[in-house]
């Protein structure tokens, strides 16, 4: 009897192939409400305060690439615990219900309970408290012991802002003060806070453009109001849109638009160093265009894609702005 070598290495192949395709759809059919809770498309939004902070940093000469992917690496984290801890609080709290027409929500729709969204909450404070004290050991080595106990102080605040946003007994979130909270976090620490750790020095004029950055996170946060308006309304959580009603906050999202653009104009013409400075005059119309579309679509499901378009627009904006003080 002739053993058949090429048959069985066949048979063999083909039992691999099957049961690697096997995992690999196991796998993902397991990440995929998790990748869904974690909301890919809000990590460019949360990275441009992060990139703002280190061109600023570098076009001083002082910019440091752990700094800066530690940095990242905890905003990250961050972010996805700040999501966790969004789909789990208005899930528990009542908020999701039918007449939402956003995303479907992980633990709403039972893809993952509660109780796994509270450990995951859990695991990712403490990943990001790790990443953030790695951080300030690196960046602040050199800085008092006092700059250390303000910043991990911040970090701390962080990460508490992150849960309370829709989570706990009294969600800041559920009473129209996201707007504020995104302002401070996403805009003036993430900038100032970022730069501070690559320069160990205290600008006060990077406020300007640590406020455009805070005013374009603070749109995308109204486009999603202004999208869950009737359904925020009906459960009692009382946003700004909801608090101002429809037209006005149409009239709101224009001001923070007009406002992010002025404050880097002033900065920028007070700190004129030539014309490259100017080509974040490039993403400008894409802002304009959002406003626009704001103003005039009505439909959740047309609303929504402009989320994702004024996260990148800012993300865009920053890079402009970034490389026009660089070069």
């Amino acid at each position: 009897m002739v053993f058949n070598f090429q048959k069985e290495y066949d048979w063999i192949a083909v039992e691999i192939k099957v049961s690697t395709a096997f995992f690999i759809n196991l796998v993902f059919d397991f990440m995929s409400p998790w990748i869904e809770a974690a909301r890919p498309r809000t990590l460019p939004l949360a990275l441009s305060c992060i990139l703002m902070g280190c061109f600023l940093a570098a076009s001083t000469g002082t910019f440091s690439w752990p700094v800066a992917v530690l940095s990242v690496l905890t905003t990250i984290l961050l972010q996805v615990l700040s999501n966790f801890a969004n789909d789990y609080g208005d899930a528990v709290n009542g908020k999701d219900t039918e007449l939402r027409q956003g995303p479907i929500r992980a633990v709403h729709s039972g893809s993952i309970s509660s109780g796994t969204m509270l450990k995951a909450i859990i695991l990712f404070s403490a990943l990001a408290l790790i990443s953030g004290i790695s951080l300030l050991t690196i960046a602040l080595k050199n800085a008092p012991v006092r700059a250390f106990l303000v910043f991990l102080g911040v970090g701390i605040a962080c990460i508490a802002a992150a849960i309370t946003y829709t989570a706990g007994k009294r969600p800041y979130g559920y009473v129209g003060l996201g707007d504020l909270s995104v302002l401070i976090f996403f805009g003036w620490v993430g900038v100032l806070g970022s730069s501070y750790l690559h320069t160990l020095v205290w600008n006060w004029d990077l406020l300007l453009p640590a406020s455009s950055c805070g005013l374009f996170a603070v749109g995308v946060l109204n486009i999603n109001n202004i999208r869950d308006i009737e359904s925020d309304k009906a459960t009692g959580k009382n946003s700004i849109p909801v608090r101002l009603g429809r037209d006005k906050a149409i009239i709101y999202h224009w001001a923070i638009l007009i406002t992010g653009m002025l404050c880097v104009l002033i900065y920028t013409v007070s700190h004129f160093s030539g014309y490259t400075s100017l080509i974040f005059l490039l993403s400008f119309p894409f802002f304009v265009k959002n406003g626009l579309a704001i103003s005039s679509l009505t439909k959740a499901s047309e609303l929504d894609p402009y989320l994702k378009q004024m996260a990148l627009s800012t993300l865009l904006f920053v890079i402009l702005f970034g490389l026009g003080i660089v070069l």
